[in-house]
């Protein structure tokens, strides 16, 4: 699995010459196991100990791996808690930080799976599927919608690859999620309604594919499926439905009191319905803890943005100065966008006495 990079950019390329290589009768013969090849043991620390933000980052460079003929298991469990941790180190990091990583270690995770049995390789598939699902949204949040597509599309085939329904669940609602972002509501519908006439889906996943339809439809403009669906799931979410062992997981939903208010506030805001957005926005925003901050700044954007179409321009802007500064600090794409439909929002006061008060607010990230 190559990862092709242009403009600063990571792109899946569904071509590898390590597989190649591996199906040489010669390389065969003359590649040792890992146990016996001299390496650097300064770069064998980089990877075994690989923190939040890699060894590959540590070295500048991602490194070509000689995989071995035979794939050790615990290159599973390994890779797994990498994942927790990126995904982890993602609230707190610009994107752009774990892009070559996360990219770098999905072109290890392939080339092992490619060399392994069936079941180690098809375990590393799974854990591969996450690393790209992760891959995709990291893109998404600098603002790269070609490379997400790209890397949530590389997901899905790798989920399609192996028999769990659950991953192929949670690749298309990632997928539909990113449809949502990209303004095509309709996108998004189908493909949670191609998830959700999968057999064999847990609860949870069938949780995670209702809400994630439910902003598909707040795109299209249909509130009654919005309540519908967005009722639905937090009902199996009071449940406490099981998340099957996987790499990736649903925890949010469950186990924060918070998650569906959030979802509705946001669904309720591209309706137009911004009296009740403003109420759980409110809510919401008076509770996120100062671990969620860079999630924080995106919720105060759509609450200003929801109290500036409510006429209230002076609320809308105490909170709009806050997520202005949170945007310049974690270089999200997706938060700006987020100001910038707020900043539309605030047209009728950019002339007047409160136009040095809006400069001022939207400052850190002007210029």
């Amino acid at each position: 699995m190559k990862v092709c990079r242009s403009s600063g950019t990571s792109l899946p390329r569904r071509h590898d010459p390590t597989a190649g290589a591996l199906r040489s009768p010669v390389l065969r013969r003359i590649t040792p196991p890992l146990a016996t090849r001299q390496e650097d043991p300064v770069k064998r620390r980089h990877f075994l100990a690989a923190g939040p933000v890699g060894a590959l980052a540590a070295s500048g460079a991602v490194p070509a791996v000689a995989v071995p003929r035979h794939v050790d298991p615990q290159y599973v469990s390994h890779f797994s808690r990498q994942l927790a941790r990126h995904v982890a180190v993602d609230m707190f990091l610009d994107a752009r930080g774990l892009i070559r990583t996360v990219t770098g270690q999905y072109e290890l995770i392939t080339g092992l799976a490619r060399a392994a049995d069936r079941s180690v390789g098809d375990d590393l598939t799974r854990v591969g599927a996450a690393y790209a699902v992760l891959a995709g949204w990291l893109h998404q949040d600098v603002g790269e919608w070609a490379s997400a597509r790209s890397w949530h599309s590389a997901a899905l085939v790798d989920a399609q690859t192996v028999a769990d329904p659950d991953l192929h669940a949670y690749t298309l609602a990632n997928s539909s999620y990113l449809q949502v972002e990209m303004g095509d509501g309709r996108a998004a519908v189908g493909l949670c309604d191609r998830g959700l006439a999968l057999s064999g889906v847990p609860p949870i996943a069938r949780m995670q594919l209702m809400y994630q339809q439910a902003h598909g439809y707040s795109v299209v403009g249909d509130r009654a499926a919005v309540d519908r669906l967005l009722d639905a799931a937090e009902a199996t979410a009071r449940t406490g439905p099981e998340q099957p062992p996987a790499p990736w997981g649903r925890t949010a939903a469950g186990t924060n009191p918070l998650f569906f208010d959030i979802q509705r506030a946001t669904c309720y805001g591209r309706l137009g319905l911004h009296a009740q957005a403003q109420r759980l926005w409110d809510r919401v925003t008076a509770s996120v803890p100062d671990s969620a901050r860079r999630r924080a700044g995106i919720y105060l954007a759509r609450q200003a943005t929801s109290h500036a179409a409510l006429g209230d321009p002076d609320h809308a802007l105490g909170l709009a100065a806050e997520s202005a500064r949170i945007a310049a600090e974690t270089g999200s794409a997706r938060h700006r966008q987020e100001l910038e439909v707020l900043r539309r929002t605030m047209v009728p006061w950019a002339t007047g006495p409160r136009a040095e008060q809006l400069a001022h607010a939207f400052s850190p990230i002007s210029g």
